[in-house]
């Protein structure tokens, strides 16, 4: 009587309101947002709880059969209670005493827990939940069919990884849709049911692989498997193929977290009292331009570049490195740190906060080789990161400015600025194609001549641009070709007192450069910084008839049952920046630089045949290495150098931008030739220049002071006058 009346007292909702046939009805569970790239490939994921809803029909025969087999063997013969399961239990656990006689509660019943969280009613706990799993999974098997919860419970029960949901466990731990699983791995992914974490795959893979035996074996006993085939699949090897699609890890992390904070913004734009968009919860699925495969090429080419470039750094600076050796520099940084702030709030002194930060304990230390384990402090900790290497490289359609990569930092885990979207850095010689197109647009010719000689400008203090590298000053005269593919400063730097700053500004602002250049001759440089979007945006113009692209990532967001809810429109410049003739001249110019000049190294080392044309860059004190490549189907623009401007590369033979940045666009390259599937990129060739434009180029590269011009001059005397370009 009281067992009785106890159970009615639940199903009055004394203990708590049930969840009525109309909640059933509108089962609502949060979902992850899911982004994808080009080509619908899942690249990642916004999520509180990783789930990802699939249908009946996706889901194998074998997934079915193994949790049937495994959690509820009798579960189309019962209408959500299973009272011989349960009696069966109750007689073995509580009269024999035997722990391991297993669960009594059905599929359903487990769905029911699954849906509804469990609360803590004390000593009352176990007998009100399960009362209550009990009376819900009656409820859910009058308004639902076998097949329909089969499908409700593989999508909101949790797996190991914090996953919930098949499809989110499947691809987390297989990097593949449910209905590709195989027996084993739907095996294994069944036998962590029984206990996520001690059967979680990825940690303790011998206790998975046991429990997955364990799962084939039961599928056996029920005739789901014949006993060769039994035999045979419990030998098999537990494969995992990790896919990550967390915030921290995985392809595209910096990509990711620029879209997250994007998604945020339009969620909070769009919605309304009737109709609310969460990122984490209302399942969106978003649709960008990148290529996730090109993304991947990008990634391994940076990290096979960075890696070794590290080593260079290291070793060129060996003992005398700025971040070991100058405790300064270090501080300065601890100083900016959480820690050190709090402490200073505590009133500690500085030098006490400082012996604080230099006491040793166990951390871990990432490295290109793998993670360290080690004894240090938080000092020793800033010193380490602060030796790394950062890059920032993008790479886009040129004709509509479609992203294809985006790589923010070397690694966003502990880099967590994007040197894609937040960063600015001088550019370098990479802005002297903008210098030698204004020229050309003011009508000076290519096959003008200009000295290499130095020249002190006396109305800029006594200024005097250099050349580095092996160019022979004395006597020489070099056409705008030759001095753009070696990159000459000082015939730039008369190129632009030609061309005129104001009208380079001009141009400039045409091709899409909107950050704040310096209207001093030193523009011709590259002392602008420039943001690597921005400089991107700016190149596409000499494949896209002369008109800069705006880059965009983002193509269309669905709902979660597909609906689509914006689709985003690609606004691009109409106006050229400068005349289709200078558009070929520039052309032609820039491949010189692939073909002979300072990135020829793309034809010499990588022999690279692609119809390619492009320039790279390296500032003062070698803070900043850039190449930009430009092929007619996709333009790429890397940056290397450090986050601390007041650490450089040593010497320029290796902070150069040939050196330090243009491998990077080689190696992908490299993975894109040798791709089938982007056969087109790879055979894409710029249309032929006119013939005008060949024969405005035709002319010896350099040219020779006369013999009386050499006679009476010094050539080891700099030559003194004023700079004439500030129009």
């Amino acid at each position: 009587m009281l067992l009785l009346l106890f159970i009615i007292s639940i199903y009055l909702g004394f203990w708590g309101a049930l969840p009525q046939n109309a909640e059933l009805k509108e089962l609502s569970q949060y979902q992850a947002s899911e982004i994808y790239d080009v080509n619908n490939k899942l690249m990642g994921k916004f999520y509180l709880k990783d789930r990802q809803p699939i249908k009946y029909s996706e889901l194998p025969e074998h997934l079915i059969k193994a949790l049937l087999a495994t959690e509820d063997e009798r579960f189309y013969k019962h209408s959500g209670i299973d009272t011989k399961s349960l009696f069966r239990v109750m007689f073995k656990t509580i009269l024999l005493q035997d722990s391991k006689s297993g669960g009594g509660s059905t599929l359903t019943q487990q769905l029911a827990k699954n849906l509804f969280s469990r609360k803590d009613y004390g000593i009352f706990t176990v007998p009100v939940v399960k009362t209550k799993e009990m009376i819900v999974a009656k409820r859910l098997e009058k308004i639902y069919t076998k097949n329909q919860i089969i499908e409700l419970y593989l999508n909101t029960v949790p797996f190991s990884g914090n996953t919930y949901g098949i499809e989110s466990a499947s691809l987390k731990h297989f990097n593949k849709k449910t209905k590709d699983l195989t027996i084993t791995e739907a095996s294994t992914l069944v036998g962590t049911l029984k206990a996520t974490t001690t059967y979680n795959p990825f940690r303790y893979a011998e206790k998975s692989k046991a429990r997955r035996n364990v799962v084939l074996y039961k599928m056996y006993q029920n005739d789901f498997l014949s006993k060769k085939k039994y035999n045979k699949l419990k030998k098999d090897s537990l494969i995992l193929d990790y896919g990550k699609y967390d915030n921290e890890t995985g392809t595209a992390a910096y990509f990711r977290e620029e879209l997250r904070k994007k998604m945020l913004d339009w969620c909070e734009k769009n919605s309304t009292k009737s109709k609310s968009y969460n990122l984490y919860t209302s399942g969106l699925k978003i649709y960008t331009t990148l290529d996730l495969t090109l993304q991947e090429f990008a990634e391994e080419a940076a990290v096979e570049h960075l890696s070794k470039l590290q080593k260079q750094l290291e070793k060129e600076y060996g003992k005398n490195a700025p971040w070991n050796k100058n405790k300064k520099l270090v501080r300065s940084i601890a100083k900016k740190t959480i820690s050190f702030k709090s402490m200073v709030k505590q009133n500690i002194p500085e030098d006490s906060i400082y012996k604080k930060l230099d006491e040793k304990r166990k951390m871990e230390l990432w490295d290109y080789a793998g993670n360290i384990k080690t004894s240090a402090s938080s000092l020793d900790s800033i010193s380490h990161y602060l030796k790394f290497l950062n890059t920032g490289m993008v790479s886009l359609d040129p004709t509509s400015g479609a992203l294809k990569t985006w790589i923010g930092g070397a690694n966003f885990e502990y880099f967590k600025f994007d040197h894609v979207n937040q960063s600015k850095r001088q550019v370098g010689s990479t802005f002297k194609p903008i210098v030698y197109t204004t020229a050309l647009e003011q009508g000076v010719s290519p096959c003008d001549y200009f000295s290499a000689a130095e020249v002190a400008y006396q109305n800029m203090k006594g200024w005097s641009p250099s050349n580095s590298g092996n160019v022979d000053e004395k006597y020489m005269n070099f056409s705008m070709q030759y001095a753009l593919s070696r990159s000459i400063n000082t015939v730039s730097v008369k190129v632009l007192e030609k061309a005129g700053i104001k009208n380079t500004l001009a141009i400039a602002k045409k091709m899409g450069i909107s950050s704040k250049l310096p209207e001093v001759p030193s523009l011709a440089l590259g002392t602008a910084e420039i943001n690597v979007l921005e400089l991107a945006g700016a190149y596409a113009s000499y494949a896209n008839k002369s008109k800069p692209v705006k880059p965009y990532y983002l193509l269309k967001i669905e709902n979660n049952k597909g609906k689509l809810l914006e689709k985003f429109k690609n606004e691009q410049p109409e106006e050229p920046a400068f005349s289709e003739n200078t558009r070929q001249i520039m052309l032609e110019m820039m491949r010189m630089v692939v073909n002979e000049g300072t990135a020829k190294r793309l034809r010499n080392s990588y022999n690279l045949s692609n119809d390619i044309v492009g320039k790279t860059g390296t500032t003062q004190s070698n803070k900043d290495a850039w190449f930009v490549g430009l092929t007619p189907k996709l333009l790429m623009v890397t940056w290397v150098g450090h986050d601390d401007h007041r650490i450089g590369f040593r010497t320029t033979s290796i902070g150069q931008g040939a050196n330090a940045a243009l491998p990077i666009s080689a190696g992908l390259l490299r993975r894109i030739n040798a791709d089938p599937q982007y056969s087109a990129v790879s055979n894409a060739r710029f249309e032929k220049p006119s013939a005008e434009v060949r024969n405005s180029l035709d002319c010896p590269p350099t040219k020779r002071d006369g013999f009386l011009k050499r006679l009476f001059s010094n050539p080891d005397k700099k030559k003194k006058r004023n700079f004439k370009g500030r129009n």
